[in-house]
C-alpha cells in the first residue's frame, strides 16, 4: 500500500480569503489521494510557528508573508507551494489572485456608477495590498482622475494608538470630495472605514461609496450598510496549490512556476448601490439600462423614460459614461452572459434568452466581439482551468 502523505498547511483561518484557500485544498484532497493534514492556527503575517522548524512531513502549502517565515522554510527539504503575494521565495512554485485584475474590477465598478473621485485605503505591511493600490492608482490616473491614498497603521498596540489611528482615518475621510469611491484593501479594512463613517455621520453610499475585497459574506452582511466586495478566486487558488503540491510530491515538475488566477467579479451590495452622475436624465438612463438590460430593450426604450431627443441623449450619455447607450446595453448583457457561463450549466440558447438576445447565434457574435473568444470556449477554458489544474504536469 502507498504511504499516506502528510501535508502541512501554514495558512491562517481568521479571514475569508484564507478559508477559501483551505476549502479549495480540501476539495482537491477529497477528489484525489487523501492526505494527512497538519494545520495550526496562524496569525496573518506572524512570526514562524515553533512546529515549522522541525516539520518532517511530505509537503507544505504556505502563506510565506515575511522574511522570518521564508528563512525557516528555506531549510526544509520537501516540496513547497507558496500562496502569498509577497514572493519571498521566487524559486518556489507560487499561485495567487491577480491583484491587478482586482483593481481593474473595482475601478470599472465605480466608473459604471459615474464616479470621478477615487480613493484607496490599504496596509503597507502586505504586498498584495500595495499591489492593489499601485494598480488602482494607475488606472485612475490613466483615466484622467486623481486617487487619494490612506495607508493604515496595521499594528497599533495601545488604546491611545487605536484612537489616534481612528482620528487620522476620520480626518482623511472628511477631506475627500463628495462623492468618492473608495477601494479598501480587504473587507476587514472596509468595515473599519464604515465604522468611522458612521461615527462622523458620513453618508454611505451617497457621499462615500465603499468596496472591499474577499467577499466575506458574513462580514459583508453584518456591515451597515451591507458591504460590496470583489470576490477573488480563493477556492480555485487552493485547488491549484494542492494540485501543484501533489505533482511535486510525486516527483513531477510544475509548469509554469507561478500563476495568477482572475477574480470572480464584484458582488454588489448597498455600500456601492448609487449613481454618482450629476446629470439627472443620464443618471436615470443608466439606472434603467442597469435594471432592464436583459429584457431585450434598445435605445428607443431608454428614450421613452427621459425627456431628451436621441441626438442630445446620445451625445450627453457618451460624454458622461464614455460609451454609447447601445454599447452600455450590450456591455451589461455580456457581463451577465459571462456570469451565467461560469456559474451555471445552462445551454447557450437559454442564456441568450435570459440576457435579452434574440438568439444564441447573435449572442455568440456579440460575446466574441467583446471577449475575443466564443462563449462555449470561454466556459470550457474556465472550467478546465479551475478543475483540471493544467499547470501541474506529472513526470
Amino acid at each position: 500500500m502507498t504511504k499516506q502523505k502528510t501535508v502541512g498547511l501554514l495558512i491562517e483561518t481568521s479571514n475569508a480569503y484564507a478559508r477559501g484557500l483551505l476549502s479549495g485544498i480540501a476539495s482537491y484532497i477529497h477528489e484525489h489521494d487523501l492526505w494527512s493534514i497538519y494545520l495550526i492556527e496562524q496569525e496573518r503575517g506572524a512570526a514562524p510557528p515553533s512546529w515549522l522548524k522541525d516539520w518532517d512531513g511530505d509537503g507544505l502549502i504556505a502563506r510565506i508573508e515575511n522574511d522570518a517565515i521564508a528563512n525557516v522554510i528555506k531549510q526544509l527539504k520537501m516540496p513547497i507551494v507558496d500562496v502569498s503575494a509577497a514572493r519571498k521565495m521566487p524559486k518556489v512554485p507560487w499561485v495567487e489572485t491577480n491583484d491587478t485584475a482586482i483593481a481593474q474590477l473595482a475601478f470599472e465598478h465605480f466608473r459604471e456608477r459615474g464616479f470621478e473621485h477615487f480613493a484607496y485605503c490599504g496596509e503597507s505591511d502586505f504586498q498584495w495590498s500595495m499591489q492593489r493600490q499601485l494598480a488602482f492608482e494607475q488606472l485612475v490616473t490613466e483615466a484622467g482622475f486623481t486617487c487619494s491614498l490612506f495607508t493604515a497603521n496595521t499594528r497599533p498596540t495601545r488604546m491611545l494608538s487605536l484612537k489616534r489611528e481612528r482620528l487620522r482615518m476620520a480626518k482623511w475621510l472628511l477631506s475627500l470630495p463628495r462623492p468618492t469611491g473608495i477601494l479598501a484593501c480587504y473587507d476587514i479594512k472596509a468595515q473599519q472605514v464604515l465604522d468611522v463613517c458612521r461615527e462622523y455621520e458620513i453618508k454611505v453610499p451617497m457621499e462615500i461609496a465603499l468596496l472591499g475585497v474577499d467577499n466575506d459574506e458574513l462580514l459583508c452582511d453584518l456591515c451597515t450598510p451591507p458591504l460590496s466586495s470583489v470576490a477573488p478566486a480563493a477556492h480555485q487558488t487552493g485547488r491549484e496549490a494542492a494540485a501543484m503540491l501533489d505533482v511535486l510530491m510525486k516527483g513531477g515538475v510544475v509548469k509554469p512556476l507561478s500563476k495568477l488566477l482572475e477574480p470572480l467579479g464584484v458582488v454588489t451590495r448597498q455600500s456601492t448601490d448609487v449613481l454618482a452622475i450629476e446629470d439627472p436624465e443620464i443618471a436615470s438612463a443608466v439606472r434603467y439600462i442597469r435594471d432592464h438590460c436583459c429584457e431585450g430593450i434598445n435605445v428607443n426604450d431608454v428614450l421613452k423614460t427621459i425627456p431628451l431627443s436621441r441626438r442630445v441623449f446620445e451625445n450627453r450619455f457618451l460624454a458622461i459614461v464614455g460609451r454609447t447607450p447601445h454599447q452600455e446595453i450590450i456591455r451589461r448583457r455580456i457581463e451577465r452572459v459571462r456570469r451565467l457561463l461560469v456559474e451555471t450549466n445552462l445551454p447557450l440558447s437559454q442564456i441568450a434568452d435570459r440576457c435579452g438576445f434574440m438568439n444564441h447565434e447573435y449572442m455568440s457574435v456579440a460575446f466574441r466581439r467583446a471577449m475575443d473568444i466564443p462563449p462555449a470556449t470561454y466556459r470550457r477554458n474556465i472550467r478546465k482551468h479551475y478543475t483540471n489544474s493544467p499547470s501541474a504536469e506529472s513526470p
